[in-house]
């Protein structure tokens, strides 16, 4: 496949900088800091920078210069690669503009948003160039890289036209795809990164049944192929003998049973999206999308079925202190023993303080063989009933309390009612 991170351009390294210094060439670019934001009058630092790939976030880029009020000059010399160069520019937050051979070939000398800018340029291979660069700072928090497209990685194209040569040969095909994230590695799309939605979307293509495998700790947006594979299977960060679980899944040498801790959005707009938030008093919908999640919270299939049955509340009424026991039969559907995860959700029909639509108080999870069934209790009582008063004080409040059992916070199955009196 074509990885995490397919990258269209590169940082330029140490290698290909260089200036004139005392007539000697020597490696690195002339670097002049200035302690304005105009790059005007005598600089305050003057030092050889190796290479142009800098964050500077709460520090300044050198002393004397404030972290917050500065600019840069970079000049010297760029020397191509025996593969030449077709685009050269500036990753970063702008302001910055950018000369090649005394030409302006980007100028976007304005503060306004961060990204990746490149310019139209061909250098020959091995050829040599004068280069400028110069940025400016007026808030803190600095990005930028000097980019070009020589050394990128291409072969992501080739990679997904080989993995479509084989699905087609293939009975199935397990599309094993990923995160890049961690600490300071927040996603502002939940999208797959690189060209791994390509991937999926060309070997589904071919007509094969694929199953994704998705290795990751949070969720992952998946309109554009959802539809068109077989299967999904969310394995998390399953550990070193991940191998081993997956693949008795994917064989059905074991029959799943994992729930979503977390709701999956279809799209980032619908965020933040939660199973138990307050009621709102409106609609949920946009002009252009449901607000309903791509999967929800305690969502998870399995190989087989299971019908639930015969929802009892005992007693019905019960007072402030005292307890309910709620009983529930599951029975397997279905032709394969399986894993059931029943789950318990209340929702408060009237308090004096905003409460969640629903809540999860409880769950179980029941191993059944085909077509037996069991019979499951749950007990409410405090824990399960109070709330948080205008005065912050821990009380179970008279009324109607809605029972609801289920396979997600979606799926309810069975529904009563609790009384406090």
């Amino acid at each position: 496949g074509p990885g995490r991170i397919s990258p269209t351009v590169v940082a330029v390294p140490a290698s290909a900088l260089s200036h004139d210094s005392t007539g000697i060439r020597t490696s690195g670019l002339r670097a002049e800091y200035f302690d304005n934001n105009t790059v005007s009058g005598a600089p305050r630092v003057t030092r050889v920078d190796d290479h142009i790939d800098f964050g500077w976030t709460l520090s300044a880029p050198a002393r004397g210069i404030p972290f917050d009020w500065y600019s840069v000059r970079w000049t010297g010399r760029i020397t191509a690669p025996a593969s030449g160069v077709a685009r050269i520019g500036v990753e970063g937050n702008d302001g910055f503009r950018l000369w090649v051979d005394d030409a302006l070939v980007l100028d976007d000398w304005m503060k306004r948003s961060a990204g990746t800018r490149t310019a139209a340029l061909t250098m020959a291979p091995n050829s040599s160039h004068r280069i400028r660069l110069e940025y400016f700072e007026s808030t803190g928090n600095a990005r930028v890289r000097l980019v070009w497209d020589a050394g990128a990685d291409r072969t992501w194209q080739r990679a997904i036209d080989s993995a479509v040569v084989a699905a087609r040969s293939s009975d199935v095909a397990v599309v094993v795809a990923g995160l890049e994230e961690g600490e300071f590695r927040d996603r502002a799309h939940l999208t797959l990164p690189g060209h791994q939605d390509a991937l999926i979307q060309a070997v589904a293509a071919t007509g094969t049944p694929v199953v994704v495998v998705l290795i990751g700790g949070s969720a992952i947006t998946m309109d554009p192929w959802l539809d068109r594979v077989a299967a999904v299977v969310d394995a998390w960060y399953p550990g070193e003998e991940g191998g081993h679980a997956i693949a008795d899944v994917l064989f059905g040498d074991y029959n799943p049973s994992g729930r979503l801790p977390i709701t999956f959005p279809v799209f980032e707009g619908q965020l933040p999206l939660y199973y138990d938030h307050k009621p709102t008093g409106r609609g949920d919908d946009y002009t252009d999308l449901t607000g309903q999640p791509l999967f929800p919270f305690g969502f998870g299939l399995s190989y087989t079925t299971f019908a639930y049955s015969d929802l009892r509340i005992a007693p019905a009424i019960i007072g402030p202190d005292g307890s309910a026991t709620v009983h529930c039969t599951i029975t397997n559907t279905g032709s394969r023993a399986g894993a059931e995860v029943v789950q318990l959700y209340l929702r408060d029909l009237l308090a004096s303080v905003a409460q969640p639509v629903m809540a999860l108080k409880d769950f179980a999870r029941v191993s059944l063989a085909p077509g037996e069934s069991r019979t499951l209790s749950f007990t409410l009582g405090r824990d399960q009933l109070q709330l948080l008063d205008r005065d912050l004080k821990s009380v179970v409040e008279p009324g109607g309390f809605r029972v609801m059992i289920g396979s997600s916070s979606k799926d309810i199955r069975l529904r009563g009612e609790l009384t406090v009196k």
